[in-house]
């Protein structure tokens, strides 16, 4: 890869510099960051150690778990040593390594919950036919797949970004080292980066928002058939709570990341991206255990053990 980079540290200029405000800031995503690893990790040693847990729907969502603490992760403690510092400075390598976790677990996030849509697809619309169509030789290869995808999508965007040249700042307005505001910030011609970055999100978007849809239009079809009120509304909660995680995590990817880069408003942007970065993470737990039964239930039960 050829680098004709001149700056070789970066300055993070975070949400803000007013000292109480970062102060308070740091004990909230503190908080947040506790939770998710907490929720996520705790989901994971959930259906590993349930059996009545082990079948595809619940793997997913142990990986689902497990990607979206490895993704908090990537973010929130380098924010948090920045709250409680002076010096808000990330290496180049530093900075590098960091946009292609964050976007390796961004994109395998995408991948999976359109998986897991087709997985609810085939459980509710073909339940005879579930365990051979969800066999492991099919769920196996669609993590692998959904890991590999994330993979090669952020060696794209990583190496694409870090061969321009960062001459004219060092300051990065962000939190940590996204596309977007590392692009404002180069002195090169980012026209090529922006197309890649506007193509290839919007591909990967429209492919696995359109595996969603259809497979959930296939699902209102089968909840149409049903002649049980009680059948209709178990698979509306079985179902509500994907659709809420997809939606909200979709939004906010299409809005930072699927438009022109002349709308860009970087300090409004950095509020949106830690909300899919940072919040979302969180909030996954709670939207696809709560209202699940088989995971509250093997919750009581790991609680009497102890």
């Amino acid at each position: 890869m050829k680098n004709t980079t001149e700056v070789t540290i970066f300055v993070l200029k975070g949400l803000t510099d007013n000292s109480e405000i970062q102060f308070i800031l740091f004990f909230l995503f503190l908080a947040i960051y506790l939770f998710t690893l907490i929720g996520n990790l705790g989901l994971v040693v959930l259906v590993i150690g349930d059996c009545r847990l082990h079948n595809p729907m619940y793997y997913f969502l142990s990986v689902l778990s497990s990607v979206d603490a490895c993704y908090s992760s990537v973010i929130t403690p380098k924010m948090l040593v920045d709250f409680m510092s002076k010096n808000k400075t990330i290496l180049l390598p530093e900075c590098a390594a960091q946009m292609f976790l964050f976007t390796t677990f961004g994109t395998t996030e995408c991948f999976l919950l359109a998986a897991m849509a087709y997985d609810r697809y085939v459980a509710i619309y073909e339940p005879l036919l579930y365990s051979v169509s969800m066999a492991p030789r099919v769920y196996v290869p669609l993590i692998i797949a959904s890991y590999v995808g994330g993979i090669l999508h952020a060696t794209l965007h990583t190496v694409a970004t870090f061969s321009l040249s960062f001459c004219a700042s060092s300051e990065i307005r962000h939190v940590f080292c996204d596309i977007p505001p590392l692009l404002a910030i180069s002195c090169s011609d980012t026209h090529t980066n922006q197309l890649l970055l506007f193509s290839f999100v919007g591909s990967i978007e429209m492919v696995t928002v359109l595996i969603v849809l259809i497979s959930y239009g296939f699902i209102l079809l089968a909840i149409l058939r049903m002649r049980s009120a009680e059948g209709r509304r178990k698979v509306f909660s079985a179902c509500g709570s994907h659709l809420t995680g997809v939606s909200i995590f979709h939004g906010t990817i299409l809005f930072m990341y699927v438009r022109p880069s002349s709308s860009y408003a970087l300090d409004h942007d950095m509020v949106v991206s830690l909300f899919y970065s940072v919040v979302i993470p969180m909030l996954n737990p709670i939207i696809y255990s709560l209202r699940n039964k088989d995971v509250k239930e093997a919750m009581k039960r790991m609680f009497w053990k102890f």
